[in-house]
């Protein structure tokens, strides 16, 4: 039932996002035949495009023809590159996975030692100065926007200091700015979550117990604070995943990364209706996906988060 409960939500989450992708775009102001073929572009070639793409059929029908095309698989045809836009989807996609997933592992690296190691040293009410410091360094951070972060970055480490390319995806050092501005809010959150839940562990009856039978402190951390830190740790992570997606896209704007957020901020400002709604539906589908499965994932490792879930 469980199971089952998660699919079904996960079904109508995905159709409301096939709509929305279909709609969104439909509302925004302007001929997209138009600014693709340009303003000088005679009147007879701007109607001809428009009845090839089936712009000038009803919104009903329009919308009958997208979602039959979209069960297939067939996202259109660029109204700028006259390419497929699945075709465009498949080639950018790729290195926005990777930025994402780099970013991702770099956040959970940082921020779970770091809460831990913050949770060891504040418990107890001891190190004022320092949770001080931690609380407002990673709560700063976290609200930061990326893309003033991704800015800041390019004046000083890319044009003041010259450390780092400012553009484009070409060896590991491309890889240093934008992920740093995307993993930085993240990595915060994250590593506030952690040194809460670390401290709500330590005021349990379990590492009492065993610190009565003194367990050493690395093996008290490591086998039984970890696992049960890790939980929520996960959960906050999977969530910040699909927001890192979002975040992506102006970052990569930025840095101009070969990926699928450049690609989709093009086809936006382009009113590039089939490629851009191929990539919003993208994006949504791989967030539903990954908050279906943590979702999924959390209620057969803890079946006590069920409910909650479910509620």
């Amino acid at each position: 039932m469980f199971l089952l409960r998660r699919a079904i939500r996960f079904a109508l989450s995905l159709v409301l996002v096939v709509l929305a992708s279909f709609a969104m775009l439909h509302l925004i102001p302007g001929d997209p035949v138009r600014a693709a073929l340009g303003p000088t572009a005679p009147r007879e070639a701007v109607e001809q495009r428009r009845a090839e793409l089936g712009l000038d059929r009803p919104w009903p029908e329009q919308l009958k023809t997208y979602l039959g095309k979209v069960a297939t698989g067939d996202f259109g045809e660029s109204f700028l590159s006259r390419q497929p836009a699945g075709q465009v989807i498949a080639d950018r996609l790729p290195a926005t996975v990777q930025l994402v997933a780099v970013t991702m592992a770099l956040a959970l690296l940082v921020a779970v030692p770091l809460g831990m190691a913050m949770a060891a040293r504040t418990h107890g009410g001891r190190g004022r100065r320092t949770e001080l410091a931690f609380t407002s360094v990673t709560g700063g951070l976290s609200v930061v926007p990326e893309f003033l972060l991704a800015v800041g970055m390019i004046a000083l480490f890319g044009v003041t200091l010259r450390w780092l390319p400012v553009a484009g995806k070409d060896g590991a050092a491309s890889f240093v700015m934008p992920v740093l501005a995307l993993a930085a809010g993240p990595a915060a959150l994250l590593a506030r979550l952690v040194r809460v839940e670390t401290l709500r562990e330590l005021s349990s009856d379990y590492v009492r117990l065993a610190r009565a039978k003194r367990v050493p402190a690395v093996r008290l951390y490591l086998r039984h604070l970890l696992p049960n830190t890790l939980t929520a740790a996960l959960t906050t992570g999977g969530l910040l995943l699909s927001s890192l997606l979002g975040g992506s896209v102006v970052v990569e704007y930025v840095f101009q990364w070969p990926g699928l957020g450049g690609t989709t901020v093009e086809a936006i400002a382009g009113k590039d209706y089939a490629l851009a709604q191929a990539a919003i539906l993208v994006y949504g589908a791989i967030s539903l996906t990954v908050v279906f499965a943590v979702d999924v994932a959390l209620g057969l490792l803890d079946p006590r988060s069920r409910p909650r879930m479910l509620g």
